[in-house]
């Protein structure tokens, strides 16, 4: 069964920095593209940032681009996303996804997701 699970969240104030980890479990995911979303009280799911199977590409959202970075580490099976200069507007439930391709994309297609993690940002 195939597992992703985040960590790293947590109640920061503006400016600060966080990284968030995800990692998979159950299977190998060197070959897939993976994925950061993020989901806001009373707003729907957004996509942050994605990353190809091989880390050679990236993709962000304009709200993010210059201040987050996501990267991996295929030995560990495991996604990170750094964020820095972190604002109130980022406070928002974080998902990593897992796609079953070695492409990258910045919408919902993802096959698998995780349980979230919380980060919330004070002003």
């Amino acid at each position: 069964q195939v597992q992703l699970v985040e960590s790293g969240g947590g109640l920061v104030q503006a400016g600060a920095s966080l990284r968030l980890s995800c990692v998979a479990s159950g299977r190998t995911f060197s070959r897939n593209a993976l994925g950061w979303f993020r989901q806001a009280p009373g707003k729907e799911r957004e996509f942050v940032a994605a990353i190809n199977w091989s880390g050679g590409s990236t993709y962000y959202a304009d709200s993010v681009k210059g201040r987050f970075t996501i990267s991996r580490d295929n030995a560990k099976n495991t996604v990170y996303l750094q964020m820095n200069s972190l604002k109130a507007e980022d406070t928002a439930v974080y998902y990593c996804a897992a796609r079953n391709t070695i492409v990258a994309v910045t919408t919902l297609k993802y096959d698998y997701w995780g349980q979230g993690t919380q980060v919330t940002v004070s002003s």
